[in-house]
């Protein structure tokens, strides 16, 4: 003997009529939780506040900075920290392009730091980003680059190792042509 199902409502309107029934409890049970919820909010476990430091140790140094006298720009300070930062980030570049980080080796040699020291050092770091768009085959950034080499020092050339370079080599005598006819 077959187990039987109950018997199915004979109009659409009954079948509606069961979902609104749903619908009508979870309401109720919504309510009746809100309304605990909101019955909680004057609970003096809520209204408390809590204990406060008398300020908040970044704000008082910014208060402090704020109301400090003005300080001596860093070149008067430490005349010897710009070719120290320069020649440390040229480090950090070079060591960045012989990793094979080429973009990372171009955002440190791309530095404030490295293009505000001395002269030979701001050309080598030029010379490595040139030689890191070159590899990355970005030649028109490279050859962009060796132009400014160029226009700081009209006299800059490759070491002799790297002239006859297939990526960088040609590039960089374009630049050397074009500097020169200007």
């Amino acid at each position: 003997m077959k187990p039987q199902r109950p018997p199915r409502p004979a109009t659409a309107a009954a079948h509606a009529s069961a979902p609104a029934s749903t619908s009508a409890r979870m309401l109720a049970v919504l309510l009746g939780a809100a309304t605990l919820l909101a019955g909680c909010a004057d609970s003096p476990l809520f209204q408390q506040t809590p204990a406060r430091s008398k300020s908040h140790p970044r704000a008082t140094a910014v208060l402090e900075r704020e109301n400090a006298p003005a300080r001596e720009p860093p070149s008067r300070r430490e005349p010897d920290a710009a070719p120290k930062d320069a020649a440390l980030g040229l480090r950090e570049g070079i060591r960045l392009y012989n990793e094979g980080d080429f973009d990372g080796a171009i955002r440190r040699l791309s530095g404030r730091d490295v293009n505000n020291g001395p002269l030979a050092t701001r050309l080598s770091a030029i010379k490595y980003t040139a030689f890191s768009y070159c590899v990355t085959g970005r030649t028109a950034q490279c050859r962009q680059i060796f132009d400014k080499a160029l226009r700081l020092d009209p006299s800059f050339e490759l070491d002799p190792g790297e002239q006859g370079h297939p990526l960088w080599g040609p590039v960089f005598a374009k630049a050397k042509q074009s500097a020169s006819a200007r």
